[in-house]
């Protein structure tokens, strides 16, 4: 093969390649062009402390990239599991807990909704909406699935499964903030 045959092809290789990489063909997009940076994914979060401050409220917020849920404690930050579920299921009686949404989340605290004298702490109007999602990008129905033994369920629907994480923040006072947000896409 001559040599300004074989440059040729080579020339040709080389911009079938730049063209494959420059449309996405060659592999997903790199790390770094995660949706607003977001790479936290689906799987389960679980944090296990000893605390079992009870709940003061449950509250909801928008943001540009996601939305949010934020649980209120009256005390140290207490343990949880937030994942995603075929269905979301009552505290003690087992039952379906209906959830608009393509997807559902259970939230699990080891926080009651009472205090250590049997008193309420939390005692929302509407068991079935904690809080009102009316046009969030993601979230579609926040639901109390009960509470019992010192442990709180609340049921999360969500328009699809969508990447989510969970943190606490401390504050205000002795009180903590568990948060979880869910992306509004991957």
């Amino acid at each position: 093969m001559n040599k300004s045959r074989m440059t040729g092809k080579l020339s040709a290789t080389l911009a079938a390649l730049a063209l494959t990489a420059g449309l996405g063909l060659a592999g997903g997009p790199p790390a770094s062009a995660a949706y607003c940076g977001i790479t936290w994914g689906s799987l389960a979060k679980v944090a296990y402390t000893s605390s079992t401050s009870p709940i003061a409220n449950v509250r909801s917020g928008r943001h540009d990239c996601f939305d949010r849920l934020v649980i209120d404690t009256k005390g140290p930050a207490s343990a949880y599991r937030v994942t995603y579920v075929n269905e979301v299921l009552g505290i003690g009686s087992g039952a379906i807990v209906p959830l608009r949404g393509g997807a559902r989340i259970s939230v699990n605290v080891i926080a009651p909704i009472y205090d250590a004298s049997g008193h309420a702490t939390y005692s929302p109007a509407n068991q079935s909406e904690l809080v009102n999602v009316a046009g969030y990008s993601t979230f579609r129905q926040v639901a109390l699935a009960g509470s019992y033994e010192a442990r709180t369920r609340i049921g999360l629907g969500v328009r699809a499964r969508l990447p989510m994480r969970v943190f606490v923040v401390p504050g205000p006072g002795t009180g903590s903030r568990m948060v979880i947000d869910v992306a509004h896409r991957w």
